[in-house]
């Protein structure tokens, strides 16, 4: 398990049809979700995020990390390094759609800085976690989650920050189910 926050370069983007067992990685904030027609658990890891969804029969987990964190091949649906700007989408069993969109932005110093303070002081809902500072940055990254809940359906959308690299993590998924 790692126990600081990777470098940008080493950074991957993973979706699963299975949970994952939490002790792969180290949980710094959670939030569950319980809806009549799906559960959610939202975990802020040390490199990034584990999102387990659930609706009939089908499991879904997103996993933002390291390219070197030990997870599972078993029922790996996709990978891609987390690098540039990805929208991907799975279909599943039952008419279950995920989809998402992600991107890693690499910016200036007075811009990264400006971005991080505003995030640090902005959101008063979601999860938001402040790990402390490397050495080398007297400020640590974050870690903003917001979730956006309705019947059938799930919007999430992840900011993370790497002092280290003035990098801006940004991810937006959607975990829905057929119209009833």
């Amino acid at each position: 398990m790692l126990s600081v926050r990777p470098k940008v370069a080493e950074l991957a983007f993973q979706i699963f049809g299975r949970t994952l067992h939490p002790e792969l990685y180290r949980i710094h904030q959670t939030r569950r979700i319980e809806r009549t027609a799906y559960d959610a658990k939202i975990d802020i890891t040390n490199c990034g995020h584990v999102i387990t969804w659930r609706a009939g029969g089908v499991t879904l987990c997103e996993v933002a990390s390291s390219a070197s964190q030990p997870l599972p091949r078993r029922r790996q649906l996709l990978k891609k390094p987390l690098k540039g700007v990805h929208d991907e989408s799975i279909e599943c069993h039952g008419g279950v759609r995920y989809r998402t969109r992600f991107q890693l932005e690499p910016v200036g110093p007075d811009l990264f800085w400006t971005f991080q303070q505003q995030l640090g002081q902005g959101p008063t809902e979601g999860l938001l976690h402040t790990f402390d500072p490397s050495g080398r940055m007297a400020l640590g990254a974050l870690s903003y989650i917001h979730v956006d809940c309705r019947c059938r359906s799930m919007m999430v959308q992840a900011i993370h920050t790497f002092p280290d690299d003035y990098a801006i993590v940004k991810v937006e998924s959607t975990f829905s189910l057929p119209e009833a």
